[in-house]
C-alpha cells in the first residue's frame, strides 16, 4: 500500500490520466444504466403498480393485451383471491385551452372499476366519481404543465376528459396512464357505452393466493392465464431493449477492464529497471506485485467513485422528460465488476514483475 500510494502521489499526471480514463467509460456505464433502467421502468410501472400476480387475456391474443378483448361477463368465469376488469386503449390528448390546444400527448387510457384493487393511490386531488373524469399520471402535470380539473379532449373525437387526480408512477409503454372508468373507456375506445354483459375489455387481471397462481382458474377455454412476468417481458420491445442495454453495458465493462489492464501493463513494462533494483535490494517479487495490484485496485476505485458521483449530478439537473432512472443495486453490482475485472487484469503484470530478472533489469 506503501509502494503504491506513494508512487501514484510522484506521478499525479500519468496517473490522473489513468483516473480519467476509468472516470469516463465508468460515467458512460453508470449513465447508460440509469437511461436503460428509466426507459424499462417507464414500459411497465404502471403494471407493477397493480401488485398483481397474473393477467387473463384472450388465447389468440398471443399475450399482446392490444390484440386481447373479451366480455366483461368473463369476470365471472374466474376463480382467484382477488379479479379486477381492464380495459385499455391508447390515445392522443390535447389541451382544452385556447393557448395550448395544438399541443398533442400520447397517452394510455386504463378503464377499471372504482371499488376494484387496479383503483391507484391518489397522490394530490381526489378519485373520479363519474364518467369523464379521469385520474393521471404525475408526468402530464411534470412534463406537459397540466393541473387539476384540467380538461383535455382525445384528439379526433368529441369527449372531453376532466384530470380530477394525479398518482405517481403509472406509466404503459412509455406513455403516461389515464385511470377513468369503464364507461368512459367505450366510449373513447368503441365511440359508444354497452352496459350490458357482453360489453368488451381487454383483460382481468388477478391476484392468487399467497401471490401464487396454483389457485387461479377459469371455466372459459378461449382465455388464457398469464403470469405477470411473463405478459411484462411480453410487452412490445421491452425485451429486445433490455437485452439492448444490457450487452451493450456488459461490452463497455469489459472494455473498462481491457484499457486498465493495457495502462498497467505498459506503465509495469517502463518500471522493469526499478523493479530489478527492488529486487536486487532484497524486495520480494510478491511485495511488488502486490503493491501492483493495490495500485490498480485504488486506480480503478478512483475512476469509479469519480463516475458515480458524476453521474448522479447529472441526475439532478436532466430535464423531466429525460427516462432516467437510478438503481443503486445495479450501480453496486456494475461498480464491483469494473473494480473486479480491472484487479484481473492487473493479475497480466503481476507476471511480468515476477518474471523480472535482477541482472538483466539492471543491465
Amino acid at each position: 500500500m506503501f509502494l503504491a500510494w506513494n508512487e501514484i502521489r510522484y506521478s499525479k499526471l500519468r496517473y490522473s490520466l489513468i483516473v480519467g480514463v476509468m472516470f469516463l467509460i465508468a460515467y458512460l456505464v453508470f449513465f447508460l444504466t440509469g437511461l436503460a433502467f428509466g426507459l424499462a421502468q417507464d414500459n411497465r410501472t404502471a403494471v407493477d403498480k397493480w401488485n398483481a400476480d397474473g393477467i387473463i387475456l384472450s388465447e389468440e391474443s398471443n399475450a399482446n393485451i392490444n390484440m386481447s378483448m373479451l366480455p366483461i361477463k368473463m369476470e365471472n368465469e374466474v376463480k382467484g383471491k382477488e379479479v379486477a376488469i381492464l380495459g385499455q386503449t391508447a390515445g392522443v390528448i390535447q389541451r382544452t385551452d385556447d393557448e395550448k390546444k395544438d399541443e398533442k400527448i400520447d397517452v394510455r387510457f386504463f378503464g377499471i372499476h372504482p371499488d376494484e384493487f387496479l383503483m391507484p393511490e391518489v397522490t394530490e386531488g381526489r378519485a373520479f366519481t363519474k364518467d369523464n373524469e379521469a385520474i393521471a399520471d404525475s408526468s402530464l402535470k411534470e412534463e406537459n404543465n397540466i393541473q387539476l380539473n384540467d380538461t383535455v379532449k382525445l384528439a379526433g373525437s368529441e369527449e372531453i376528459i376532466k384530470i380530477v387526480g394525479f398518482t405517481s408512477n403509472a406509466k404503459f409503454s412509455v406513455a403516461p396512464v389515464l385511470y377513468t372508468t369503464v364507461d368512459t373507456y367505450q366510449k373513447l375506445r368503441f365511440e359508444k357505452v354497452d352496459t350490458t354483459e357482453n360489453a368488451r375489455v381487454n383483460a382481468i387481471v388477478v391476484r392468487g393466493e399467497n401471490h401464487s397462481l396454483k389457485k387461479v382458474s377459469v371455466s372459459e377455454d378461449t382465455l388464457e392465464i398469464i403470469p405477470i412476468k411473463t405478459f411484462i417481458n411480453e410487452l412490445p420491445g421491452y425485451n429486445a431493449q433490455v437485452l439492448t442495454f444490457g450487452f451493450m453495458i456488459g461490452f463497455l465493462i469489459v472494455i473498462a477492464a481491457i484499457v486498465i489492464g493495457i495502462f498497467i501493463y505498459v506503465l509495469t513494462m517502463q518500471k522493469t529497471m526499478i523493479f530489478g533494483v527492488m529486487k536486487a535490494q532484497g524486495i520480494s517479487s510478491r511485495y511488488i506485485a502486490s503493491s501492483v495490484i493495490i495500485q490498480t485496485a485504488l486506480l480503478a476505485f478512483l475512476g469509479v467513485a469519480i463516475g458515480l458521483l458524476g453521474t448522479v449530478g447529472t441526475s439532478l439537473v436532466l430535464p423531466v422528460a429525460v427516462p432516467f432512472e437510478s438503481n443503486w443495486l445495479f450501480y453496486g453490482t456494475i461498480a464491483a465488476l469494473m473494480l473486479l475485472v480491472a484487479i484481473l487484469g492487473a493479475f497480466f503484470s503481476v507476471r511480468t514483475v515476477v518474471k523480472v530478472d535482477p541482472l538483466k533489469a539492471i543491465g
